[in-house]
């Protein structure tokens, strides 16, 4: 408009003819002036802070958008004073739950997923030491819905302390319908232990493996003497007065056979029907018999049968039969079948006269001979 005004003082205003000219030469001119103004506001944002017509791109359309727009073309600069900008807005934005949980707890491989959870026994093979706990549970564990610690947990005897979710940390991860199991033979002879367990549960089987006392004994103090060579003699321990046939009760070795006394204290707390004896000399002779009288008392199927098995004649003892994963059959340890220490026959008649009582109450109270004479 005021190239109009300009114009109009210039020419005379006398001449009509040029009159109309002149107003159509105004309005070219304005609209000249009119486009010169409009693109001198786009010159000036180039020629100065290029932000403010490419923050309000950012506002409507976002990065993207502003990145494919050839009408704002960020200088290096800007463009990192732009990207530190939308870092500083993305820290200050609170983290959606989502991705606090994402950051904080990766998700896990596939093959590292665990299935089931830790559980606190359902069964536990309480003794005897050197009766044959060992083979019962390496037996049992081919059943699929039976699943084991490997070692001895000594948790009621030793651990307790350390409180039962210490002890179901040592637990294997099971399904619903799978079985929990340890072993840890000293439990049996333990005072305290059947109380204890008990506490934790009234509804726990309970299997014993037992064996001929005085042959048991005998393995005991084989396996000791192969860890302390410089052992008095088997009859030095085991008798007060041999001549007189005193029997020392104070040595371990000999108090484990005295079934009848510590099966006493296991049923002031468990029902007998809850409690399932094994027996050592039958579990040689017919495992698979016994591991399905284990499998009855467990409720479970019988799937270890006599298939599963073979006599190793070397060791004297039955053997797993090769699985399918393995190259070779699975035996147990070198300790396993070993030869016993040669006792004095009349030290061992002098035994089985003392344990003799003591056989007869134990197979009153449970309601079976297993015939140790």
């Amino acid at each position: 408009m005021a190239c109009v005004l300009l114009l109009s003082r210039v020419l005379p205003s006398s001449h009509r003819l040029l009159r109309t000219s002149v107003w159509s030469l105004s309005i070219l001119l304005t609209y000249l002036c009119y486009c010169a103004l409009f693109s001198s506001d786009t010159i000036m944002q180039k020629s100065g802070d290029p932000t403010p017509s490419c923050r309000r791109v950012l506002a409507d359309g976002g990065k993207r958008h502003l990145q494919k727009s050839l009408s704002c073309v960020l200088p290096l600069e800007a463009k990192q004073n732009s990207a530190h900008a939308s870092r500083l807005k993305s820290d200050q934005r609170p983290a959606s739950r989502f991705t606090a949980a994402r950051n904080d707890t990766p998700s896990p491989p596939v093959g590292y997923i665990k299935f089931g959870n830790k559980k606190l026994p359902n069964a536990i093979i309480v003794g005897v030491k050197k009766g044959g706990t060992r083979a019962v549970l390496e037996f049992i564990r081919i059943h699929p819905d039976v699943r084991a610690v490997g070692t001895e947990t000594h948790f009621f005897d030793r651990n307790y302390d350390r409180g039962l979710d210490w002890y179901r940390g040592l637990m294997p991860r099971t399904l619903e319908s799978q079985i929990t199991m340890e072993k840890t033979p000293s439990y049996f002879v333990t005072k305290e232990t059947p109380h204890r367990i008990s506490a934790m549960s009234r509804d726990t089987k309970l299997i014993v493996v037992v064996r001929d006392p005085v042959t048991r004994a005998i393995s005991d103090y084989t396996q000791t003497l192969s860890k302390t060579p410089d052992l008095p003699s088997f009859q030095e321990l085991a008798f007060r007065n041999q001549s007189l046939g005193l029997v020392d009760t104070s040595w371990n070795a000999i108090r484990i056979g005295l079934y009848a006394l510590h099966l006493e204290n296991w049923l002031r707390y468990f029902p007998l029907a809850q409690i399932h004896f094994v027996s050592g000399e039958r579990l040689i002779t017919d495992p698979a018999g016994e591991l399905a009288r284990v499998q009855d008392f467990l409720g479970l199927k019988r799937i270890v049968t006599d298939k599963h098995f073979y006599f190793n004649r070397t060791k004297g003892f039955p053997c797993l039969k090769k699985p399918e994963s393995s190259s070779s059959p699975r035996c147990l340890g070198k300790s396993k079948g070993r030869t016993h220490v040669q006792i004095d026959r009349d030290a061992i008649e002098q035994l089985r006269d003392f344990y003799r009582p003591y056989n007869v109450k134990f197979y009153e109270m449970v309601g079976h001979d297993f015939r140790w004479e």
